[in-house]
């Protein structure tokens, strides 16, 4: 058998893999060594000692000072080795920072003697030695990468491709980083024995076999977060200087920012780290980055570093409701879960706009896609595809989709894409033969049995034309994630939140402000409440000011918490 896992999300390219496996496992100096002494203590490893294992949270930090430490993948009842530390190397991933459990054992080969370094201490020197922060979190976001990629995790995904559940598995545990390893059912010879292993029949897929042990029947993104222990380490019982709902690039900024200035900060994010921008599959004009970086890429990296400055998130924790009679506020999440904040930042973004098609529903993750990443690309492989949308998303989504599938139709309703779309994209468009521009043109209806296999679009004369497309991503407008508002902030007629000059003397008689200053830029018609990113009326939906507006919250946070 030979699962296969998500394409690695590679946090930088480094050409010679020499050098990338000397960044993976650097040799710390003596003088590097003794600075981390500062932050631990020196102790002796017996022989078959097991320092952390598979599984165990709240992990140590260890340098080896002499004889070795052996790391391993449990797997099938046996172990696979990952890498021997020689002395002056250090164990761990960037689940040191997270929180998270271990994905591999270490144990001493030979009397040992290790510096060990807690958690939270391992934090605080990230954070105040510049040189080993670098250094450390290098290593630690590349040995994640080697994970994912080798699928050394402790997730087995049994799916199809035929199956929306199975897409909605492999993009949740894609987006959050997660190593998994992923059996087809349509490909994998010897099927039924691992069923029968598991005591699971086929038309139970997807089934998610976590730890090795426990069986998911098509589990919720929640029981699953839950299996893996994703959120184990979030404490929901203290008064937060600030609870970010959302964690795109607008709410992993403001998380960022309000971390490194030493606030309490909790992220609250429904889904994945990227928000609406993670599945975007190369974004090129983001400053800083001048041969492009994955909207994936882009939010590992924010989250890395909002949690390196000891922000804490969870993932697959939707708000579902803010009581904001008084503060501190108290935003509930679920299962009548609530935190209390003293501040609150809504960075909850929009979602594509869903047309009002026939059958939309049933063909939703069986042909129907809303994002274009790796995930998606490898179900259409060498078929044609249909994108709908004028803006920057469906730019991308062509010009990457193009390199993977044999023809794509681009469909925008107006008369091209110079209103909508950057120059480059439309440039690089134009130059890509398999990709085709249908302008005036839209979906008319979807055709198919257990998955999409026709589409009827409809152009301006009204005229009809079905194409034996099996894949459509869809990536038109965008409607407010604030339903889950109720009242409490002033929205626009769209359902964007209303900040700063948006809010007028009318406005702000209506929603009873109670100071005497007026909000501030980002600030809503609740004190203390801000909003940032696409969720905000009149915001520019870009990336770069979505992570600018986040950013510069934490000044009005700051002011607010001092009232």
């Amino acid at each position: 058998m030979s699962p296969s896992g998500p394409p690695p999300t590679t946090p930088a390219a480094t050409p010679d893999p020499g050098a990338r496996r000397a960044q993976m496992f650097p040799r710390l100096s003596p003088a590097q060594i003794a600075r981390v002494a500062a932050f631990g203590r020196e102790r002796a490893a017996r022989d078959g000692e097991v320092l952390f294992d598979q599984g165990q949270r709240d992990i140590s930090f260890f340098v080896v000072l002499a004889g070795t430490v052996e790391v391993t993948h449990p797997e099938g009842g046996g172990e696979a080795r990952v890498t021997v530390h020689q002395p002056g190397e250090f164990t761990g991933e960037i689940q040191l920072l997270s929180g998270r459990p271990a994905l591999v054992r270490a144990r001493a080969r030979g009397d040992a003697r290790v510096i060990e370094v807690a958690p939270d201490r391992l934090r605080a020197l990230v954070q105040t030695d510049a040189e080993l922060g670098e250094l450390l979190m290098r290593a630690l976001i590349l040995r994640r990468t080697a994970l994912i990629a080798q699928d050394q995790g402790d997730v087995v995904l049994l799916g199809s491709r035929y199956s929306a559940g199975t897409l909605r598995l492999q993009e949740f545990l894609s987006r959050n980083a997660h190593p998994y390893a992923y059996v087809d059912v349509e490909k994998e010879p010897h099927l039924q024995e691992m069923l029968d292993a598991f005591h699971v029949a086929v038309d139970e897929i997807p089934v998610v076999i976590c730890d090795g042990v426990h069986v998911l029947r098509n589990p919720t993104n929640e029981a699953l977060s839950e299996c893996l222990g994703f959120n184990a380490g979030v404490h929901c019982e203290a008064v937060r200087d600030v609870v970010v709902i959302g964690a795109g690039p607008a709410g992993l900024a403001a998380a960022v920012y309000a971390a490194s200035e030493g606030l309490d900060v909790l992220v609250l994010e429904a889904y994945a780290p990227g928000g609406q921008a993670g599945s975007s599959s190369k974004i090129e004009n983001y400053l800083g980055f001048p041969t492009g970086i994955s909207g994936a890429d882009l939010a590992g990296r924010a989250l890395m570093q909002a949690e390196k400055f000891g922000a804490e998130v969870a993932v697959a924790r939707a708000a579902c409701g803010l009581l904001c009679e008084s503060r501190p506020y108290v935003v509930e999440i679920d299962r009548g879960r609530r935190v209390r904040a003293r501040t609150v930042i809504l960075a909850t973004g929009a979602q594509y706009r869903k047309p009002g098609l026939t059958d939309l529903t049933r063909f939703e993750g069986v042909g129907v896609y809303y994002g274009a990443t790796h995930v998606e690309a490898q179900r259409c492989d060498g078929d044609e595809v249909i994108i709908v949308g004028g803006g920057n998303s469906a730019g991308q989504a062509a010009v990457f989709l193009a390199s993977q599938v044999r023809r794509v139709h681009l469909l925008v309703r107006g008369p091209g894409l110079a209103e909508s779309m950057s120059r480059y994209l439309i440039r690089r468009i134009e130059d890509t033969p398999s990709i085709e521009l249908r302008t005036h043109t839209e979906i008319a209806a979807l055709e198919g049995e257990s998955h999409l296999e026709r589409v009827v679009v409809r152009d301006a004369t009204g005229a009809r034309t079905t194409l034996d497309v099996r894949h459509v991503f869809l990536m038109t407008g965008a409607t407010p994630n604030t339903a889950w508002l109720g009242g409490c902030v002033a929205l626009d007629d769209q359902g964007f939140v209303r900040t700063g000059a948006e809010l007028d003397a009318a406005v702000l008689a209506q929603w009873k402000w109670p100071l005497a200053r007026a909000p501030s830029l980002l600030e809503t018609s609740l004190p203390g409440v801000f909003a940032v990113g696409d969720v905000r009326a009149s915001s520019v939906k870009r990336v770069a000011s979505a992570v600018g507006e986040g950013s510069i919250c934490i000044q009005f946070v700051h002011r607010s918490l001092a009232e």
